[in-house]
């Protein structure tokens, strides 16, 4: 799902009607309608048919990307969840993901968050 919402964002609209929507349909491989499916079911994205590529990123969306963005986020997340049994709720996926990149600012700044 985050692949899917990486490549959603790096995706332009291709006109000035359709701003803030993607059409990923040539960049989709197996699984991917169905990861489609469950990201509009959750929120991240809206469209009428979203497995056929042509959707928009909502505001859920873009949170969840930008909580797993950084790549040593996101493997420290996986890491986690994988040595807590192998599976998770996005919404813990992405708790768990803020909860360490606030503990890496922390860490770079002293701040505490």
């Amino acid at each position: 799902m985050r692949e899917l919402l990486i490549l959603a964002e790096e995706a332009e609209a291709e006109d000035e009607l359709a701003v803030g929507f993607v059409d990923i349909e040539a960049s989709l491989v197996g699984g991917d309608e169905y990861q489609l499916i469950l990201m509009k079911d959750a929120g991240w994205v809206s469209g009428k048919d979203p497995t056929m590529g042509y959707f928009r990123l909502t505001f859920a969306g873009h949170e969840f990307l930008n909580a797993t963005r950084d790549v040593g986020i996101w493997a420290k997340t996986k890491e986690v969840v994988a040595k807590e049994g192998g599976s998770a709720t996005l919404d813990v996926i992405k708790a768990l993901a803020i909860g360490l990149l606030r503990q890496q600012i922390e860490n770079r700044t002293g701040l505490k968050l």
